[in-house]
């Protein structure tokens, strides 16, 4: 008899824990997943609409609806649904500059059971056939260009590499190609040397580590001329990271190496009037085996005078760096960075930063 009686009390519970759950809004979408196909790059947007109906008890409202990239737009309905009514999720799709597959997401947020529903749009851009701007997005008088940075990247001091620009002319006539300003590092010139009307070419460049005898990122800046005339308006901004070749070491010349450590890589100047000097000494200790070189030691700005004491540390031995900065004509926020470059196959190139806040009397 008791046994009869739990059984009944627990049968109740259940109905009523049942029918207290399905008094609840829930949101049911027809599907999650769409898949547009192939769309076109150019096309512009495309859209789907996620339509759900609240299969519960009470009025379902949805809080929130976020797309997982700005590519993608959200609609929904905004107005309460009530039970057994309907909405939708418009999912607004922009291929612009997105050419390939796509996956993304949209997180619907709602007072629901199930509070939080992920729909997932996919698909593949075709992308758009590239126009001569496209293909050389710089401009430059009568040619255009698909860089005007020149990058050598990683190099070794002895080394030498060459690196091309692709070039277009614009013009209605000939034109020829010149450079003036170029280093004697620096090889460089057109093929062909005169750009027919509408026909490509491309700006060779040689680069020689050894004759700029110089270490950690480096820039220079040529500029291009046409038909021999002079000017400094096309500039073409070469730049190189010299670095010595550490990846042939093995284990033990790496555990026998210069080491260079400093505790301090940071300093807040804190606040100070503008005109005001301060002055801060960086502490470079070699902690490896081997002597440390100092090879290079350079500021961010004018600004920030760098002096170190000594460039060669003995194992064990420190050195102090000397920073100076000068905030004539600076105000508010200074963010400066002093790199140093060192034979330390570890940290070949170390950033210090110097930061405070300058105010005008």
């Amino acid at each position: 008899m008791k046994q009869l009686v739990l059984f009944s009390l627990l049968a109740i519970s259940g109905f009523f824990v049942a029918k207290a759950q399905h008094a609840k809004p829930n949101l049911a979408f027809d599907k999650v997943i769409h898949n547009f196909g192939e769309v076109k790059e150019d096309g512009g947007t495309t859209s789907y609409e996620f339509t759900f109906k609240n299969t519960g008890g009470q009025p379902l409202v949805l809080h929130n609806v976020k797309a997982s990239c700005g590519c993608t737009t959200p609609q929904w309905t905004r107005t309460p649904i009530p039970p057994g009514g309907t909405g939708f999720v418009k999912a607004i799709f922009d291929p612009r500059n997105r050419p390939g597959n796509f996956n993304k997401t949209i997180t619907v947020m709602s007072n629901a059971q199930n509070a939080t529903v992920i729909l997932r749009i996919n698909g593949k851009v075709l992308p758009r056939e590239q126009t001569m701007e496209d293909i050389y997005p710089r401009n430059m008088d009568a040619i255009r260009l698909e860089t005007s940075h020149l990058a050598f990247t990683k190099m070794a001091p002895n080394q030498v590499k060459e690196e091309h620009i692709k070039i277009i002319s614009t013009s209605e006539q000939p034109v020829k190609l010149g450079f003036v300003n170029v280093p004697k590092h620096i090889t460089i010139k057109s093929v062909p040397e005169v750009l027919q009307p509408g026909k490509a070419g491309m700006i060779t460049a040689t680069y020689d580590a050894k004759a700029k005898n110089d270490w950690g990122f480096v820039t220079d800046n040529i500029f291009i001329i046409f038909n021999d005339e002079r000017s400094y308006s096309n500039r073409l901004t070469v730049s190189a990271s010299i670095q010595e070749d550490f990846s042939t070491w093995d284990a033990q010349k790496l555990a026998n190496a210069p080491v260079a450590a400093i505790a301090e890589k940071n300093w807040n100047f804190g606040e100070i009037k503008q005109g005001d000097v301060v002055k801060h000494e960086f502490e470079v200790k070699n902690t490896g085996k081997s002597e440390l070189i100092i090879r290079k030691v350079k500021a961010s700005c004018g600004c920030t005078a760098i002096k170190p004491a000594k460039t060669i540390l003995a194992p064990g031995e420190t050195t102090l760096i000397a920073a100076e900065f000068n905030s004539r004509g600076k105000s508010g926020r200074q963010t400066k960075t002093v790199r140093i470059v060192s034979n330390d196959p570890k940290h070949t190139t170390i950033t210090l930063m110097i930061t405070g806040n300058v105010t005008i009397n």
